[in-house]
């Protein structure tokens, strides 16, 4: 819901670091598995109940995340970037609520499995919609550098991160931060599918009755 303001806030120093790790070499595509990689060490430490170690990793995976697009407008972006970086983002926030499951099964367990189907319900809708946007031409214009039509919600990158880190904060609430969550993402699935249904409207062609 707040991802254009966070992105507007932080998006000159990404820019500044971006273009030392590009004079260093470094590309877009390295640092998306790079972010995917501590993202995954993030869930590690989760479940091994190391939470405030998993917090701060996070972060760091989120920092390289945001870099990875930096560094790719900073450059040439190309479709393969754009493809990884979001396969990458659906397999790493995923295996956050997994973790926290493996740490404690016994109160964690059902929450994480709710929230579990609530992200394939946002990534499902979000990704259909992205889908056929690109099939009937449309443009985004809230996230235009996007590589594909990025559909927003009240759950977006901002949120999930902002609920990831209360989660490793206060641990031992995760089984009702992950129901609140979940509950969030079930708006943004109503909506998703709402603005869809509006936006996808049978196209008239001369002739033809819709």
């Amino acid at each position: 819901m707040i991802d254009r303001q966070t992105t507007a806030l932080i998006r000159p120093a990404l820019e500044i670091a971006a273009r030392h790790l590009v004079r260093r070499g470094v590309s877009a595509d390295a640092l998306t598995f790079t972010g995917l990689a501590i993202g995954w060490a993030a869930a590690g430490a989760i479940a091994m109940q190391s939470f405030w170690l998993g917090a701060a990793l996070i972060v760091v995976s989120r920092l390289a995340d945001g870099l990875d697009g930096a560094v790719a407008r900073a450059t040439t972006p190309t479709d393969r970037g754009g493809f990884l970086d979001i396969s990458l983002d659906f397999l790493f926030y995923p295996s956050i609520p997994l973790a926290f499951a493996i740490a404690n099964p016994a109160s964690n367990a059902l929450a994480a499995a709710v929230l579990l189907a609530a992200f394939v319900g946002t990534g499902t809708c979000f990704l259909a919609f992205a889908t056929i946007a690109a099939k009937r031409g449309l443009a985004s214009v809230d996230y235009p550098d996007k590589s594909f039509y990025f559909l927003g919600g009240l759950t977006e990158a901002t949120e999930t991160l902002a609920f990831f880190i209360a989660m490793c904060v206060w641990a031992q609430h995760f089984a009702w931060l992950a129901l609140a969550f979940a509950a969030m993402c079930a708006v943004t699935i109503v909506t998703r599918i709402f603005w869809g249904w509006k936006a996808f409207r049978p196209q008239t062609q001369p002739g033809i009755e819709p």
